[in-house]
């Protein structure tokens, strides 16, 4: 089948590579064109593990091709999924407006039937508006289907979430959408949930929107911990092992960061608000989510009794592993205050360290991990890179001015970090 995927980020980029390696024909649309340009040259403007294999041997296959012209993939293609990016605006609201100019040029170029697919994290009721945009400029009447197909690839584990999903959502305003959206994803054995475009729209934000939750809820369970002498690790076991609650994302930490969730998690208490709806409960996981940051920094204050003049090391950047995405990065909230104190900040990370240096100009960037510990008073463990567990920690410690480590993460083992002499803090341990 022919597919049309408008936008090359995250989600677009790996999506319409997914969908070209289960056998379909795509072609990959984006109005950048150095980005383009770098596709067609055969590298990717992302780091995703298997990401760039994948995009080779499909575009050696013929099955993969990249353009700037929305016209043409149009043109070639049954479905037109839309991809694009939905930024916060200040009030964080999404930014529809690349939405909406898609829209209108898919609906300037089609010549015979399409089904418009939204791909991109958008409001309840984006899908009304899609439609009518493209009515606008249909010119021609050509008769269309506009559906909602919710992505939930986590970055970092991208391509197995795509072709091995918990579920595939889609929501549908006709028959004949629904059986060609079907047999579009045939080749992936998940559940398929048919729904309206409104419930589709809604389990996107409602998903995220609920494992923040989880998040927020660990993280305000480990202050409780930390004051009654518990162990946040031995709770979350506890009351993970309940299958109606479950162990995944009850893992207390600096907080959660990326792109999705805390977008998506300001949208949905604006579209609540929208409809009429004060949804607090989500304004409070938005509130413990900003205050555990902040809290990584009290806590090391504490450990070195006043910050200023203090140098601290960060062990990891992005806002998870495997990923160089520093969007709502935990890391950049945590180093802010740090500078606010008066401290001098270095770090290192396996792949985001460029990206960081346009957010975070004004820190030292280390050469290797080894580095963060060279005269540091401190370090923070942010990000749980799988590299930073075999580390010679030994090593680390005597390049150190104190011996001082908060672990972000829960990442390392206390017991073996005080034998060799660290001053070690976990969260909610």
């Amino acid at each position: 089948m022919k597919v049309c995927m408008i936008g090359t980020g995250y989600v677009g980029l790996v999506s319409g590579t997914c969908f070209a390696e289960i056998g379909h024909n795509v072609i990959c649309v984006d109005n950048d064109e150095s980005k383009i340009a770098t596709l067609k040259a055969g590298k990717i403007p992302i780091y995703e593990p298997g990401l760039l294999e994948m995009v080779k041997k499909n575009v050696a296959s013929g099955r993969l091709e990249f353009t700037t012209s929305i016209a043409e993939g149009v043109k070639k293609s049954l479905f037109i999924f839309i991809a694009v990016g939905t930024p916060p605006k200040e009030n964080g609201e999404p930014d529809l407006y690349s939405v909406e100019k898609v829209a209108s040029e898919i609906g300037g170029a089609m010549e015979e039937y399409k089904i418009v697919v939204e791909k991109s994290t958008v409001p309840v009721q984006t899908g009304k508006w899609i439609r009518t945009i493209i009515e606008r400029f249909n010119k021609r009447k050509v008769e269309f289907d506009v559906a909602s197909n919710p992505e939930f690839l986590r970055e970092g584990s991208a391509i197995q979430d795509f072709l091995k999903p918990d579920r595939i959502v889609l929501g549908v305003e006709s028959e004949r959408a629904k059986d060609l959206l079907l047999q579009l994803y045939k080749p992936i054995d998940a559940p398929k949930i048919i729904t309206d475009l409104a419930s589709a729209e809604l389990i996107k934000h409602a998903s995220n929107s609920f494992l923040s939750m989880k998040i927020s809820f660990i993280n305000a369970l480990s202050i409780i911990c930390e004051r009654a002498g518990a162990d946040i690790l031995k709770v979350a076991e506890g009351i993970g092992l309940d299958k109606r609650i479950g162990r995944d994302f009850l893992n207390a930490g600096v907080g959660f960061g990326g792109f999705c969730f805390p977008k998506d998690l300001k949208a949905f208490i604006g579209i609540a608000q929208k409809l009429g709806y004060d949804f607090r409960l989500l304004k409070e996981v938005e509130r413990i989510n900003e205050e555990q940051m902040l809290r990584v920094v009290k806590k090391l204050e504490d450990l070195l009794w006043n910050l200023k003049d203090k140098k601290i090391g960060i062990l990891g950047l992005s806002f998870k592993p495997n990923t160089d995405d520093m969007r709502f990065a935990p890391s950049i909230t945590i180093i802010n205050e740090l500078k606010k104190e008066g401290t001098f900040v270095k770090a290192y990370d396996p792949v985001a360290m460029e990206k960081a240096k346009e957010l975070l100009p004004d820190i030292e960037y280390c050469k290797d991990p080894y580095e963060v510990g060279e005269n540091a008073d401190g370090i923070i463990l942010v990000t749980e890179w799988d590299i930073f567990k075999n580390l010679d920690f030994k090593k680390i410690k005597n390049m150190m001015r104190q011996p001082v480590f908060l672990d972000g993460r829960n990442f390392l083992d206390p017991e073996e970090m005080r034998k060799l002499g660290f001053i070690y803090t976990g969260i909610g341990r």
